[in-house]
């Protein structure tokens, strides 16, 4: 029974570890702070759900066309939290990153 318990800490412990690993690489947005092994691009914003009539955070919607190292105009969308008071518009270009070839799995980028 103590070597059941003693494996059920252990787990939760490398559990615990896992989830502060992942959380320290995303700010509060999504966007990935330092990027390990991605490459980075741009995002031509072509579409972007409508701005809510609400103030603060609310979700949005962005489509667009990727362009990067391995990528060009690959289309790709994605939601994420936004600040209704910079609410992105078609036309925008924003800096993303993505694992080399895989631009579905894109991030915004914010540089440290």
């Amino acid at each position: 029974m103590l070597e059941f318990a003693a494996l059920l800490t252990l787990t939760a412990v490398l559990v615990s570890l896992i989830v502060l690993v992942v959380r320290d690489r995303r700010d509060r947005r999504g966007r990935v702070r330092s990027p390990t092994n991605a490459e980075r691009g741009t995002l031509f914003v072509t579409g972007v759900s409508p701005r809510p009539d609400a103030a603060g955070e609310q979700y949005v919607t962005i489509t667009g066309e990727l362009s990067g190292p391995s990528v060009t105009g690959t289309v790709v969308y994605g939601r994420f939290s936004w600040n209704v008071k910079t609410w992105p518009e078609i036309g925008d270009i924003l800096m993303v990153v993505y694992p080399a070839g895989r631009p579905e799995r894109w991030q915004l980028y914010q540089p440290n």
